[in-house]
């Protein structure tokens, strides 16, 4: 059918009127009046040559459209003008909605206002009359407010006109977009569809704007509600003390002290949601993709300054947002990374951090032997090329390294490490490496014995009780001897102990008995000159000991390590004895490097000059001073000296005090046999005190302990020949004055004065605690020489062995000890000052002198 017919048909079942999109105009372009309403006009589509034709006139004209065409109904083209049709009636319909919605409004609201004013007219109206005046202007303000509102409408109507004409403007816009796009049906689709998406993702972007603001505005809400219920609870039940705020602060606070690690993963998890939430909500106010919003989020995090590029309020306010909050995160981050490497530094300089060592020495405690005890184990290292000590005590790390530092001696490539802790506490002493470590030092604390031997027991039970096992052994300096076999006890065949006082009080008693004792057993049991050494020899098998003596050329034999009697230490043994397989031998040496058997030298033994005896002379000792184990001493006098001996005790106790500590001591004193105790009161640092003392009379006097005001005082004073030190230089010839000191570094000024011997206490017993942590088969032998029975040290005269000015080796002198059965392990020649120990060149002969001495070791007399 043509369409000239098809516009004719009068037989249409149904009209469509409608507008040619081409042909729409804004009136803003006639000249008529902009109060007018604009005009459309219509042509059919199929008489429209092209998209671009000429403005179509301005009366509208509508055909009806006969539904006889129904082939050309059915075609695809008038199929989609229908479609169009139906859109374009539908903005027409919308937009004449939204022109005429505002109106309607607008007149209400002016009816609502003029019958609000005609009300108040009538209510003025029954006024009384004599408030007509003031009913006058009440009216007059009512009207003033009655133009003020009808000019806001006006104003508002006019308004809401422009804005239907700008509508207007973007419906025909969007008409002649859509005329120019008629001619490709699937672009036609495609625009649908963008437009279709366009409307979706405005929809997305909106529910993202909008669950962005409510996550943001969540915690309020959750905070208020928690305060809210804390508040409920606490009026409802008045018993409850603690409200749910509290409780939940004190959650929090638990979860971020017990894990080390809560901390970083809040800020961790605060960053994502920061990002997160940041990226919903420029997702709703751009148009960027959500994945573009999230990575632009990010930047606005970790660099505030990316913002300033930021176009439009919406996009701004969000981007300072996320901003601002980057900038609390990392500010956030930044106190947390300075607080862990505060923790840390803090930590390392408070001694916390863990010591990953092994085969290293470890001393638990802190007390003044502490300098003597690290010099001998550095000097022990020294062959070594150097060791690991570490020191832990309750002290802070800095002030023990600050005092270790201040100690004048050279550490000789050793280490020390300083860690603060308890060793009661098994974490501190995992912490030190205590199941690696090939000794284990425990140092006893200053003040009160029985205190410091019972925190002594405390740690040996901590020190047994580490799971992973020790490695080395225990070596426990103990104050009272009672208490040995307590330690003993706990520690089984892991502990070694050694008696300070004991020992420093047997070796007062040996020195002040024999002069130039004491400087010899500081060569034996410091590690600077010669110490024993045990270790096997396969050579030496079946070999007699008396053989042994002269088979090492750099070192002394003392004794053996008898395997089968589960390496029992034998000092000082018979000639006949045979080395057995498996046996040690015992020697005095340089160094345990430094000795090896050599072949059996030819040595002429000899005979002694006579059946020569020393006899025991009745001596008279003063002892200057108290100590707590003077009970103990007391008794070793007694088995050493002659009877009728006496012991003049010189110090401020009082008599009746005296007696009372020595009973409860244990000292019986009606079993004293050699020597009688004579008492006298008085302060060894006053002179008139001295004065009163028969000093030239006594054959030796000990001064317990030698403190350093004492020599402070003599350096002050004059050494005239009237004054007590000018006494006891005269008395020097006759008497031995044996002083204990504390402090090595006062052994220089009593150098000085050339008036007395000395015992450096504190410096022995370190030097006996090194040795017996080097090796704790050593305290077997010291055991042994300090005891009361058995071996001890001994200076012999020369006159016991050989003639004036006989010429002998020291392998030969050896031999005629053996007569005696004696090991002479060293000498000290008449116009000599020290000892010498392990003397080289031992088969050189040379000529000696019945006033030189020799230092033997042999069993107690």
């Amino acid at each position: 059918m043509s369409q000239d017919s098809a516009e004719s048909s009068p037989s249409s079942s149904r009209d469509w009127f409608f507008p040619s999109p081409s042909f729409i105009h804004s009136t803003s372009n006639s000249p008529q009046s902009p109060n007018y309403p604009r005009k459309f006009s219509t042509i059919p589509r199929h008489s429209r040559s092209s998209p671009t034709d000429s403005k179509p006139p301005k009366t509208s004209t509508f055909r009806s459209v006969s539904s006889s065409g129904s082939a050309a109904y059915g075609d695809q083209k008038y199929g989609r003008g229908r479609r169009r049709i139906e859109l374009i009636r539908r903005s027409e319909k919308t937009a004449k909605q939204e022109k005429e919605g505002p109106v309607l409004e607008q007149k209400r609201d002016v009816s609502k206002a003029v019958s609000g004013v005609k009300t108040a007219i009538g209510e003025m109206g029954i006024r009384v009359f004599g408030q007509r005046v003031k009913i006058r202007w009440q009216m007059a303000s009512y009207i003033a407010i009655l133009f003020t509102a009808f000019g806001s409408l006006v104003h508002k109507n006019f308004s809401l006109h422009n804005q239907v004409i700008d509508l207007q403007d973007q419906i025909s816009t969007m008409t002649i977009r859509l005329q120019a796009c008629n001619t490709s049906d699937t672009f036609d689709t495609i625009s649908i569809l963008q437009e279709s998406d366009h409307l979706s993702s405005k929809g997305l972007k909106i529910l993202a704007l909008t669950v962005s603001i409510a996550l943001l505005s969540m915690p309020l809400f959750v905070f208020k509600y928690i305060d809210y219920i804390s508040k409920f609870r606490s009026s409802y039940n008045c018993s409850e003390k603690v409200s749910l705020n509290k409780q939940l602060e004190y959650r929090v606070d638990v979860l971020l002290s017990v894990h080390p690690y809560a901390k970083a993963l809040a800020l961790l998890v605060a960053t994502l949601m920061l990002i997160c939430l940041g990226g919903l909500a420029l997702f709703g106010v751009t148009d960027d993709s959500l994945a573009d919003c999230l990575w632009l989020s990010w930047t606005y995090v970790a660099d505030s300054g990316n913002h300033a590029n930021s176009e439009g309020m919406g996009p701004r306010l969000v981007s300072v947002s996320i901003s601002f909050g980057g900038m609390l995160i990392f500010a956030m981050m930044l106190g947390l990374v300075s607080d862990a490497i505060s923790e840390k530094l803090d930590s390392l300089r408070k001694g916390r951090s863990e010591v990953v060592e092994q085969n290293h020495t470890l001393i638990l405690g802190w007390s003044d032997k502490l300098g003597s005890l690290l010099n001998q184990l550095a000097i022990a290292n020294e062959s070594l090329g150097g060791g690991i000590v570490v020191v832990m005590a309750e002290r802070d790390k800095e002030e023990m390294e600050l005092d270790i530092a201040k100690m004048e001696f050279d550490f000789r490539g050793t280490s020390v490490i300083c860690r603060s802790g308890s060793p009661l506490i098994l974490a501190d002493l995992k912490k030190v490496s205590v199941s690696k470590a090939r000794a284990i030092v425990v140092l006893a604390d200053d003040g009160n014995a029985d205190q410091s031997d019972a925190r002594a027991l405390r740690t040996v039970l901590s020190l047994t009780g580490v799971k992973e096992g020790l490695r080395g052994h225990i070596v426990v300096e103990l104050s009272d001897l009672d208490n040995e076999v307590l330690v003993k006890l706990v520690g089984g065949e892991l502990v070694e102990t050694v008696v300070a006082h004991d020992v420093i009080g047997r070796l007062m008693i040996q020195c002040a008995r024999q002069p130039g004792l004491a400087q010899i057993w500081e060569d034996i049991l410091g590690f600077e000159n010669c110490e024993f050494y045990i270790k096997r020899w396969p050579q030496l098998d079946g070999m007699q000991f008396e053989d042994v003596l002269i088979s090492f050329p750099d070192a002394i034999p003392c004794g053996v390590k008898v395997a089968s009697r589960g390496g029992k230490i034998i000092l000082n043994p018979e000639d006949s004895y045979v080395l057995q397989e498996g046996d040690e031998v015992l020697v005095i040496a340089e160094d345990d490097d430094t000795y090896a058997p050599g072949a059996l030298p030819m040595v002429w033994r000899g005979s002694l000059p006579g059946d020569f005896i020393v006899p025991k002379l009745m001596e008279k000792i003063l002892l200057c001073g108290w100590r707590r184990d003077m009970e103990d001493m007391i008794m070793v006098l007694d088995a050493f000296l002659a009877p009728g001996s006496e012991l003049w005790m010189f110090n401020e106790v009082v008599e009746s005090e005296r007696e009372r500590k020595l009973i409860d001591g244990g000292l019986d004193l009606s079993r004293l046999v050699n020597i009688t105790l004579v008492h006298r009161e008085g302060n060894a640092v006053i002179r008139r005190h001295l004065e009163s003392l028969p000093l030239e009379s006594f054959d030796s006097a000990k001064r317990l302990p030698y403190r350093e005001a004492m020599v402070t005082r003599g350096q002050r004073g004059s050494f005239s020949r009237g004054s007590w030190i000018g006494e006891m230089q005269q008395a020097s010839d006759r008497s031995v004055i044996i002083s204990e000191i504390l402090d090595p570094r006062t052994k220089n000024l009593l150098s000085m004065s050339k008036i007395s011997d000395y015992v450096l206490s504190n410096e022995l017993v370190s030097m006996a605690l090194a040795m017996v942590a080097e090796d704790r088969q050593i305290n077997d032998v010291l055991e042994e020489l300090f005891a009361e029975e058995g071996n001890e040290l001994h200076i012999r005269l020369a006159e016991l062995y050989l003639h004036e000015g006989e010429e002998l080796s020291f392998y030969e002198i050896i031999l005629r000890a053996r007569l005696k059965r004696e090991i002479i392990i060293g000498y000290r020649l008449a116009n000599a000052e020290r000892a010498v120990i392990n003397p080289p060149n031992k088969n050189e002969r040379r000529r000696w002198s019945v006033k030189d001495v020799f230092v033997v070791i042999s069993e107690k007399e």
